[in-house]
């Protein structure tokens, strides 16, 4: 049974456009929600809800607060998320969550393809590449969901740079160790994400989607945005290689 904080997130994630079956990756504000009474519990389990048990729930766990150039070492279990509370609450507390191995810009996810989606993160040289959880949610057909956060702190606009390298993207490489779930210790190459001298603008994906490919709407007070994974790549990439700058102004 869950609770009707959830129970009301489940229905209005629902209306906006979020169908059983979906793979769905989260950004979220639990601020945003209205109620200080809704607990990240009440957010997960609303959007599990929803999915049913066919569909796969991923959020960014991101840690470049944490790891770079003064600290090389990436844990599982204990290198803390810098991107809310939902995320955090996520990769810590809920039963069967994976979190896929990267310093900066791991994801973590739970449902029918969260295995696939977190497997082989440590294998890119990015953050954001080939193996990456962003690139698979586009590769399942999967869908971005913004709960209360804009539509600005899109991570998958850096996968979709990755494919572009645009000059302002990339800093220094580092080399990391990465301790696993098992406590197994693998290393990683990665290169950082620069953007020195720029803003980012990723709103500006938003007008480039069409039709089915972008809704909005809320999920209980939150204002939110659903954007479909694979047109947002597809439009993105040509906007990218028609104008390197396109989604940041520099400053």
């Amino acid at each position: 049974m869950i609770s009707e904080y959830a129970s009301s997130i489940s229905r209005d994630a629902r209306a906006l456009g979020i169908n059983e079956g979906d793979v769905v990756l989260v950004h979220s504000s639990l601020r945003s929600l209205g109620d200080r009474n809704i607990s990240p519990k009440d957010v997960i389990d609303g959007l599990r809800d929803c999915l049913g048990e066919n569909g796969t729930l991923v959020f960014p766990t991101l840690s470049y607060e944490e790891c770079g150039k003064n600290n090389t070492t990436f844990d599982y279990h204990k290198t803390a998320s810098c991107v809310g509370a939902i995320p955090e609450y996520f990769r810590t507390s809920v039963d069967g969550v994976l979190r896929s191995l990267c310093p900066t810009h791991s994801c973590a996810a739970i449902g029918k393809d969260a295995e696939w989606i977190t497997r082989d993160h440590f294998k890119d040289t990015t953050p954001c590449g080939p193996n990456s959880p962003f690139r698979r949610v586009m590769e399942l057909g999967g869908k971005i969901l913004f709960i209360g956060c804009g539509n600005n702190c899109n991570t998958s606009m850096h996968a979709i740079e990755e494919l572009v390298e645009p000059d302002y993207l990339y800093g220094d490489s580092y080399e990391y160790d990465l301790i696993d779930k098992d406590g197994t210790v693998k290393k990683m190459n990665c290169r950082s994400h620069g953007f020195k001298g720029v803003t980012q603008c990723y709103y500006r994906a938003v007008p480039l989607l069409e039709g089915e490919e972008y809704k909005n709407g809320f999920i209980l007070k939150a204002q939110c945005h659903l954007l479909d994974a694979k047109a947002l790549w597809t439009k993105a990439e040509k906007k990218y290689r028609e104008d390197n700058h396109y989604f940041i102004d520099f400053i």
